[in-house]
């Protein structure tokens, strides 16, 4: 049989009579609250974009596309000096990577 739990026990909890035990969550959540807003309004500022013919495109999509231009060039590339066949590496894992690394890089070049 489990002791039922009674103010002098929550007492025992707490350390202090006057402070319920719910109390330092609430003033937790209120704290990471209070700090997350910020880091989520900063979310909602204007995205980088550019005007292609009237239509505005985010620019990620520009660092993308420019990302697997680059990629492809870089097997052309491998191709032609003959490393592509001594890489170690699966080829499915080799160009996603290079062209995230492009894409990425291009980004933080430009618009960072």
């Amino acid at each position: 049989m489990s002791p039922k739990l009674t103010a002098s026990g929550m007492e025992k909890l707490t350390g202090n009579s006057r402070t319920p035990l719910g109390r330092g969550t609430k003033r937790t959540a209120a704290i990471g609250a209070s700090f997350a807003t910020p880091l989520f309004a900063a979310g909602c500022s204007r995205a980088p974009s550019f005007n292609i013919l009237g239509s505005f495109f985010p620019a990620w999509i520009g660092c993308g596309i420019a990302g697997i231009l680059l990629a492809v060039a870089v097997r052309l590339f491998f191709l032609r000096i003959k490393l592509e066949e001594k890489l170690l590496l699966p080829l499915v894992l080799v160009y996603p990577c290079l062209t995230l690394f492009f894409t990425f890089t291009i980004w933080l070049l430009f618009f960072s």
